[in-house]
């Protein structure tokens, strides 16, 4: 599933970034690599963006930009 469709409380393992660089660096930077843990945070009212914890911080990313990150859901 793409990023964008986990849900508030919902966490799920990121298995693939299709971003191109230098977006793919940037957010390899920011923690967002295949194996990490990310969990669905806050949704702003009007959905986007949307704040995800990782690595022990908070992260808002853009729905244009979830949509290139794949994740696997945690149950």
């Amino acid at each position: 599933m793409k990023l964008n469709e986990l849900q508030n409380g919902q966490s799920g393992i990121i298995i693939q970034n299709i971003h191109s660089n230098p977006m793919k660096q940037r957010l390899f930077d920011l923690g967002l690599t295949t194996g990490s843990i990310i969990q669905c945070g806050y949704r702003s009212p009007y959905g986007d963006p949307v704040a995800y914890y990782i690595h022990g911080t908070i992260i808002a990313l853009r729905k244009e930009d979830c949509e290139k990150i794949f994740v696997e859901d945690l149950p």
